[in-house]
């Protein structure tokens, strides 16, 4: 796999410093009243010399893969030894009339531990933290790493250990692009496109690590964090260099199976592929509600925590609460979701269950995720569309039987198509899907339903998710900085005020 990438990043490389080479050739070559040609050695020469790149950018780009790969690795490894451990002792070592109380117990406070360290220490770390990678990027947003990275990754091993529904995507993206600040810092660079590329780098490493999928770590930030992508052949060789880095860190660690164990799938048949497109359809009506369902979410919180911290304290330790009972009963309804999606794909479920899945896991979804908590919502969206890919799948198969429909199909083709419409990032979506699963063969089906989702949602006037909360993001931060002009110029007139009655 790496090999093959970095072929391909020579071969691209070569195409485009030879065009552009070629083209400065051409018009040196003729100047204006001359009929001198550039002699060919020249051409090559220039050629040879034109890149340009730092090698300490190339360099950097691989430690930072290093270590974003370590942290995404650990972080994984982490939140599953926490629910191992957490499940085995509720389940082996209590009696059962006390087993929910410990279990509402454990699972509030470990969700304490995120909601209190974000508040006290490190607010730009609560949520997803790539609205904040991408505010970063078009320096918009400050970035912290020597508070954020130990913020994230310990409050993100306590709230999704409790099994709440948030994904580990998040993290290792904002952990990622943090640890790239944290190079630029560390070795002092001065440019402001080096700082640039090592920043996307290192949100390329985390996605790349994170879901052990190299090609979406790269598309994401190419596609996904374009308006705020400056491209540029030193950015996109960095962020290839550290996605491929962080990538084979993971393989060392965890090994080369994909991150979902599923059957491969053969092709459909050439007369049901309109079904993947009125799936596509269905997806970019989803799409557009998820996003301004996921909005009032967080806005609905807000509200109900009033700007007090111990008031958000609690109610987050509830929701943890109230997860770690669920996980004793309704397991299904906990966690990333990621362990959901094999079972979903191999029939475990009938058409009612599939879709009392869906609209749970969407509510729960929005609470986990609308509550503040630091966590991702990359899995939980995977998650979402295979349960609703396999519903419709399973009806499809119903309504025509004389057609040869696999559900899994319509299973792994959901799960690119929420993706696709909510962060309006297609390309990525079906690599990420492809990578996860290892189902190459259904790149036609994903094409029309992720491609179909996005274009619907793009008509239907939807903005992709993170746009929509670096906006909500940076305008709270402008009204708290407001806020507190207003608070510190009263704070003046008071003052001011006293010294005119106390002066004789």
């Amino acid at each position: 796999m790496s090999l093959c990438l970095q072929q391909h990043i020579r071969l691209f490389q070569t195409f485009v410093d030879f065009n552009s080479i070629m083209s400065s050739a051409n018009k040196e070559s003729t100047p204006s009243g001359s009929g001198n040609i550039e002699q060919p050695s020249n051409i090559v020469r220039r050629f040879l010399n034109k890149d340009k790149t730092p090698l300490s950018i190339l360099i950097l780009s691989s430690i930072i893969g290093v270590v974003a790969g370590v942290f995404a690795s650990y972080f994984e490894i982490g939140i599953h030894a926490i629910a191992a451990h957490r499940t085995d002792f509720i389940r082996e070592s209590l009696p059962a009339w006390v087993v929910w109380f410990f279990a509402f117990l454990i699972s509030a406070s470990l969700a304490s531990i995120g909601y209190y360290l974000t508040q006290r220490f490190a607010p730009e770390a609560a949520g997803s933290g790539i609205p904040e990678i991408e505010g970063a990027m078009d320096n918009l947003r400050p970035v912290r790493w020597w508070r954020v990275l130990p913020v994230k990754f310990i409050g993100g091993l306590g709230s999704l250990g409790s099994g709440m529904i948030l994904g580990r995507e998040g993290p290792t993206v904002q952990m990622g692009g943090n640890i790239g600040r944290m190079m630029s810092d560390i070795f002092r660079l001065k440019s402001e496109e080096g700082k640039h590329s090592l920043l996307a780098a290192g949100a390329a490493a985390g996605l790349s690590a994170a879901f052990n999928a190299p090609l979406a770590g790269t598309m994401f930030v190419i596609e996904e964090m374009r308006p705020q992508f400056k491209y540029s052949l030193i950015a996109i060789k960095a962020v290839f260099l550290a996605s491929i880095t962080a990538n084979i860190v993971f393989r060392v660690i965890h090994g080369q199976d994909a991150v979902i164990t599923m059957p491969s799938y053969e092709p459909p048949e050439l007369r049901s592929l309109w079904l993947y497109l009125v799936l596509g359809i269905l997806f970019g009506i989803m799409g557009v509600l998820f996003n301004k369902m996921v909005v009032k979410a967080l806005d609905h919180f807000a509200k109900l925590y009033r700007g007090s911290r111990w008031r958000q304290l609690g109610i987050g330790a509830f929701i943890g609460g109230s997860f770690g009972i669920l996980l004793l009963y309704i397991p299904e309804l906990t966690g990333g979701g990621l362990q959901l999606i094999p079972q979903a794909t191999n029939g475990a479920y009938s058409l009612m269950i599939l879709l009392a899945l869906f609209i749970g896991r969407v509510f729960l979804t929005l609470v986990c995720f609308g509550s503040g908590a630091p966590g991702g919502i990359f899995a939980p969206m995977l998650a979402i569309g295979t349960l609703f890919g396999t519903f419709f799948g399973l009806a499809s198969q119903a309504l025509f039987p004389t057609m040869n429909i696999e559900p899994g199909t319509f299973a792994i083709a959901g799960m690119g198509a929420l993706f696709a419409a909510t962060v309006r990032a297609p390309l990525t979506g079906i690599t990420l899907v492809i990578e996860m699963t290892n189902n190459y063969h259904l790149i036609l089906p994903l094409l029309i339903t992720c491609l179909g989702a996005t274009m619907l949602a793009q008509l239907l006037g939807g903005r992709p998710i993170y746009s929509q909360l670096l906006e909500r993001t940076l305008r709270e931060s402008l009204r708290k900085q407001h806020k507190e002009e207003q608070n510190a110029e009263q704070q003046t007139q008071e003052a001011d005020t006293t010294a005119q009655k106390s002066a004789p």
